[in-house]
């Protein structure tokens, strides 16, 4: 199908809302009374750290709810009071964050149901109120959608928009989309519905595989078996990847995604010369501003002498799951942690690990003074924050007494 052009005619439907309906003001009050935290700000204030006894925080300068997140969930909100009686529905998590995720539902907005793995939009009915998240939704869900006569809340973030842009730009040039990403992860489901012919590498590892792949050539059959849930239908690695353009999904390491695009710049430079090298490799920046500064922010903390590192965000949120790889790079010890509740005890604390397993660490908090490290993914909100905070002044005090 023509992608943009669906696109271009959704928008001017008047069953679609990417914009809010008045109600700014009064969410602003409320999503500041339920998010936002007066001690998270004294410790900005307060050059980003805050003692108190044995403990001593150092905040990240940047960290925590992102300019897309804060005006998708702000929209949400929105919605749900400007249609009071109509069912409303998600097509995702709005945000990678629980405790903003439950309050959702506390509002009886619902997430459509998946079933054997994949959404069931049956239970949607003609009228009804569909929110897209912040990372988007697949075009066949929107087709889907727009055909049931759904009113349609996007709440899409503008930079996950421009990718969307960038992978229609290769499509009208024929090239194939190379996008760095994670192949399961809803912003690049929604990113590969609009591109043409596309290929998803996780990694520099995997780009570095493809890479060889375009100069020598390879095991087909092994290629294909290898990236067989992340590339387009009847994608041919021996006739596309002849002509390739670069994308990313926004949340993942601005580092990595800078290595890959320069690996296939000079992959494509080397197989076809200087000369012509604009006939086959594309690239855009499409790197998140707000996850860039995080990750910046986080390179700056991490220089500084800490005991551990305190990383919090939704287990599924990709842009908390690079923070923790920069302190696990630096040796430091770290826990990432999706709420104050993962901290079980001053000898216990339950935390993801960067394969995604839970493990349960012992002893994690030493005694006497300590310098702990602090940040957050895009989607999380100060008050856990700061939630996380005072439980750990509220156990070193505890240890102190005892």
């Amino acid at each position: 199908m023509d992608t943009k052009a669906f696109k271009r005619s959704l928008q001017h439907s008047e069953n679609y809302h990417r914009k809010g309906f008045g109600h700014q003001e009064e969410v602003a009050t409320q999503l500041q009374s339920e998010y936002q935290s007066q001690l998270i700000q004294q410790i900005r204030n307060n050059n980003y750290t805050l003692t108190r006894g044995d403990v001593t925080i150092r905040l990240a300068k940047a960290f925590g709810f992102c300019w897309g997140v804060e005006r998708a969930v702000a929209m949400a909100y929105e919605t749900r009071k400007h249609f009071p009686t109509e069912r409303i529905w998600i097509t995702n998590e709005i945000i990678h964050n629980p405790s903003v995720n439950q309050r959702m539902r506390e509002m009886n907005v619902e997430f459509i149901p998946v079933t054997a793995g994949k959404k069931d939009f049956a239970i949607v009915e003609t009228g009804d109120v569909v929110i897209l998240p912040a990372f988007g939704a697949s075009v066949q869900e929107m087709q889907i959608l727009n055909d049931k006569g759904c009113k349609i809340v996007d709440t899409t973030c503008p930079w996950v928009s421009k990718v969307w842009n960038t992978v229609e730009k290769h499509k009208k040039r024929e090239y194939t989309s190379i996008i760095h990403g994670k192949y399961k992860h809803e912003e690049t489901i929604a990113t590969s519905s609009f591109a043409g012919k596309y290929l998803i590498v996780l990694n520099l590892k995997e780009a570095e595989y493809v890479a060889n792949y375009i100069l020598h050539g390879g095991n087909r059959e092994e290629f294909l078996a290898k990236f067989s849930k992340a590339c387009s239908a009847g994608f041919d690695p021996d006739k596309d990847l002849e002509m390739i353009g670069i994308a990313n999904q926004t949340t993942m390491l601005k580092s990595e995604t800078e290595q890959i695009g320069k690996l296939f710049e000079h992959t494509m430079m080397q197989k076809y010369g200087p000369a012509n090298l604009n006939d086959h490799f594309q690239s855009f920046n499409t790197i998140c501003d707000a996850t860039q500064e995080r990750q910046d922010a986080m390179l700056e903390l991490v220089e500084q002498k800490l005991d551990l590192m305190i990383v919090i965000g939704g287990f599924n949120s990709s842009n908390t799951t690079q923070l923790q790889q920069i302190a696990f790079e630096r040796g430091i010890p770290s826990y990432h942690i999706d709420s104050v509740d993962r901290i079980l005890s001053e000898n216990r604390i339950e935390h993801r690990l960067l394969n995604g397993n839970l493990e349960i660490t012992n002893n994690w908090l030493p005694d006497g003074e300590i310098v702990i490290g602090v940040t957050s993914g895009a989607s999380t909100p100060d008050k856990v924050v700061e939630d996380v905070i005072e439980k750990i002044f509220e156990l070193k005090s505890i240890v102190a007494i005892a």
